[in-house]
């Protein structure tokens, strides 16, 4: 039996406004249902005793010295601005006032 059905996936591309195909829907199943049995194998296997870690082995993380620069010239900054008003710059409004 089938752990995922295109009616679910069907169902998921409505809620991620996915325009989907049958044709789409139908080897997306087929996909996810190989992705579901893959890991329902990594599921059997023994972790017993291995510490859980992000990856398998240690990045570096390369740093840089945390000191202050000269601040750009706030002209500069809006030089290049679609809609500047002085030195902020102006952008559409996008959520409404309350009140």
């Amino acid at each position: 039996m089938s752990r995922i059905e295109s009616k679910d996936l069907t169902r998921m591309a409505v809620l991620a406004r996915l325009a989907l195909g049958e044709d789409e829907i139908s080897s997306m199943t087929r996909d996810l249902e190989q992705i579901l049995g893959y890991v329902a194998t990594l599921e059997g296997l023994d972790t017993e005793g291995v510490p859980p870690t992000a990856q398998g082995f240690e990045l570096a993380t390369p740093l840089r010295a945390d000191v202050p620069e000269t601040p750009i010239d706030p002209e500069l900054a809006v030089a290049n601005a679609p809609a500047r008003q002085g030195t902020a710059f102006l952008v559409p409004k996008v959520l409404e006032e309350e009140g």
